[in-house]
């Protein structure tokens, strides 16, 4: 019997007794703590998605995963390309009252590229990676100029990252008169409520938010953002089991849920179950330069001997679709070409084989048994697929920790792995390609696909951009440098008193939820 710990039935019992005084208090679920609340610094997936319901850039991300005006009201760009003019929304306030202005987005984005604020993202525009800013000023009080060092089609997509705060827009009073950062206080729907380590932490509606829209319409990080329920509190609750024990209670209002559990919470009368699809890539990797995978006839047999379908509705649960593109479903670049993947042909595959001058050699796959993880399952099931057209496979199960060493060195022929979400399709497949003398952990580096990924992300035309694309997608089915199979699912169940939640890119955005008495 699954017992649910003090703090849940103390918050179930309050809610009970209180009644409608907190019927627009939020209880959701989270499996871990935050790292910080400082944003774009020691953070992780959990602490952006914190952060970034009281913090907002210049630019973020639409459901698309296209960058697009958020404290920008618009956005010019000069014909060289290297200036870019922003011009403030005006009405925008900060959580202590004061306006939004361009003195303020100078001051943060000095504070970001000032090595000791240790931001994640300084190397991404200080000239390491590439592009530079070189110069950033504030000619009047709504406008912000920045200044690059060449034409860079990614340099707004770098600034509306989510692992970056969207090098949020923060007000001085963020951090304490010896430097050292206090709290954020941003323009953000939620404001900082609460922090206790371990325990929970909070947020409480900001009353004088001033949302893009406000026509109900969540657009990724864009849209409508207006935060509705007056205060929300993340618990902390690592178990599972005990996260849908509180959820049948009525402890918790919502919370992300195992795949495993999704078939019974639907049956559940006072839960609703979401099951949404996000930009992480899982996949089986190959080593181009093993001596026996380093044969194209015998890659394209192994993605040949694979039945998606099956591999993918094992390994998901059934709650997944197969996709083969490096670009996820949703983005505005996946089009007709990207939803031609690999063939499940079983004879064709047997055919390539025996072309290739297999000879039943052993081809091993690694793989971890982490929980939340696809990694063995996927392993599992292709193995059988591999072994029924003659292929002998093994499968060496490690620690998560060591798997990712020999990732790095690119020690493997196979390995049944996942990838972080990147949206703009050039980052999508310049994260697995790449010389592997400088770095072994990359994947693909045949020659003109290098070039085109390095000319995608130079040119700005959406048009030419998605012919490049299209081109790369070809040459990746063609030349299986690996093989993606599917996305990431992200299943929450909720309280049916929850409404307008809709969860995005395995982000709670809180903004446009309401809780019915």
């Amino acid at each position: 019997m699954n017992r649910l710990p003090a703090h849940l039935i103390g918050a179930a019992v309050a809610a009970t007794l209180a009644g409608p005084a907190l019927a627009q208090s939020l209880t959701v679920s989270v499996a871990a703590d935050v790292r910080s609340i400082n944003p774009g610094v020691n953070r992780d997936d959990n602490t952006d998605d914190f952060v970034l319901q009281m913090v907002e850039g210049l630019v973020g991300y639409d459901e698309g995963g296209t960058p697009g005006s958020l404290l920008a009201e618009k956005i010019d760009v000069s014909a060289d390309g290297k200036t870019y003019i922003f011009t403030l929304r005006k009405g925008v306030k900060f959580h202590n009252g004061a306006p939004l202005t361009s003195a303020d987005v100078l001051w943060s984005w000095n504070r970001y590229m000032d090595p000791k604020t240790d931001w994640r993202c300084l190397t991404e525009f200080d000239g390491r990676n590439g592009l530079k800013v070189e110069a950033v000023e504030a000619p009047d009080a709504n406008t912000v100029t920045m200044k690059l060092n060449a034409p860079n089609a990614l340099f707004l997509d770098a600034l509306a990252r989510t692992d970056c705060a969207m090098a949020a827009v923060i007000h001085k009073d963020s951090v304490k008169a010896d430097g050292s950062f206090d709290k954020p206080i941003g323009t953000g729907p939620f404001k900082m409520g609460e922090w206790k380590r371990n325990e929970f932490y909070t947020m409480s509606a900001f009353e004088d938010y001033a949302s893009p829209r406000a026509d109900g319409k969540t657009d990724g990080y864009l849209g409508s953002k207006r935060p509705l329920v007056k205060d929300v509190k993340f618990l902390i609750v690592r178990d599972p089991a005990t996260v849908k024990a509180g959820l049948l209670s009525g402890a918790i209002d919502m919370g992300g849920i195992l795949n495993s559990d999704v078939d019974e919470l639907r049956k559940a009368p006072s839960l609703t179950v979401q099951v949404g699809t996000n930009a992480v890539r899982h996949g089986l990797l190959i080593q181009t330069r093993d001596p026996l995978l380093k044969n194209v006839k015998l890659r394209q047999a192994i993605a040949a001997a694979i039945d998606y379908d099956e591999l993918v509705s094992a390994a998901s649960a059934d709650l997944a679709k197969p996709n083969n593109s490096p670009l996820y479903p949703g983005s505005s670049y996946f089009g007709d070409v990207e939803k031609q993947g690999f063939k499940y042909d079983p004879t064709r595959a047997k055919k390539l084989l025996q072309e290739s001058g297999y000879k039943g050699e052993t081809i091993t796959i690694l793989a971890n048994k982490r929980p939340t993880a696809v990694s063995f399952p996927q392993a599992v099931v292709a193995q059988a697929m591999l072994q029924a057209i003659g292929i002998k496979v093994e499968i060496e199960v490690l620690e998560w920790a060591t798997q990712l060493d020999r990732y790095n060195k690119g020690n493997y022929q196979m390995q049944a792995f996942s990838y972080s979400a990147r949206f703009d399709p050039a980052l999508a497949f310049e994260q697995f390609s790449g010389n592997k003398d400088k770095q072994p952990r990359k994947i693909w580096e045949e020659p003109q696909a290098l070039a085109l990924i390095d000319k995608a992300m130079t040119v700005a035309d959406k048009a030419e951009r998605q012919k490049l694309f299209d081109e790369l997608h070809k040459r990746y089915i063609a030349e299986v440098p690996m093989i993606f199979t599917f996305n990431g699912v992200e299943p929450y169940a909720l309280s049916k008193r929850v409404k307008g939640f809709q969860a995005w890119q395995s982000k709670q955005r809180m903004w446009e939820v309401t809780l019915a008495n």
